[in-house]
């Protein structure tokens, strides 16, 4: 018994090598699709480091920045007591900077410097001391990076402040609080 079939003689010999052309295709597509993701997760890994740096480098300028201000502000009138005494600035004047060491846990690793400015004005007999300071933290040892591309990995956050304290001689001692 003779099965007849559909194709003709010469039919089978050109059908011969699809499969193998569709499975080369779907191996080189695969391939890519899997490089393509590795490169990806690759890529998004080291977006979220940077933005966890990021995010500690400007804690390390806010613990500088709440640091200057209380010796600024001098809450307890402990650093310049008396009625016309002020703190100085924390930090030199700009652009002379002060280098913050020693901040402990995840903020090891930066390096905060501080610069202030200062202004004064009286107010009938109030004296008011305005106090603008800047933190800047990074991660390397000194955060003035001189070339235009910083390296690789180097994160840097600035927080500036104006705090002002006012003083009445008026007042009453120890803190001769301006009133309200």
């Amino acid at each position: 018994m003779k099965v007849m079939t559909n194709t003709r003689p010469g039919q089978l010999a050109r059908m011969r090598g699809f499969s193998l052309v569709t499975g080369i295709f779907l191996l080189v597509v695969l391939s890519a699709l899997g490089a393509f993701m590795v490169i990806f997760t690759g890529l998004q890994q080291n977006t979220v480091q940077n933005d966890v740096l990021g995010v500690r480098a400007y804690y390390a300028a806010r613990a500088g920045i709440n640091w200057a201000m209380y010796r600024a502000l001098d809450p307890d009138n402990t650093i310049a007591p008396g009625a016309a005494a002020f703190a100085p600035c924390p930090a030199p004047v700009a652009p002379a900077t002060v280098s913050l060491t020693g901040l402990g846990g995840s903020l090891a690793p930066f390096t905060v410097q501080l610069s202030c400015s200062l202004s004064s004005a009286t107010e009938a007999n109030r004296e008011i001391r305005v106090y603008e300071i800047t933190a800047t933290a990074c991660n390397q040892g000194s955060c003035v990076v001189s070339p235009a591309v910083p390296p690789t990995g180097y994160v840097e956050r600035r927080v500036v402040v104006t705090v002002a304290k006012c003083k009445d001689p008026t007042a009453p001692a120890p803190r001769f609080a301006c009133g309200p």
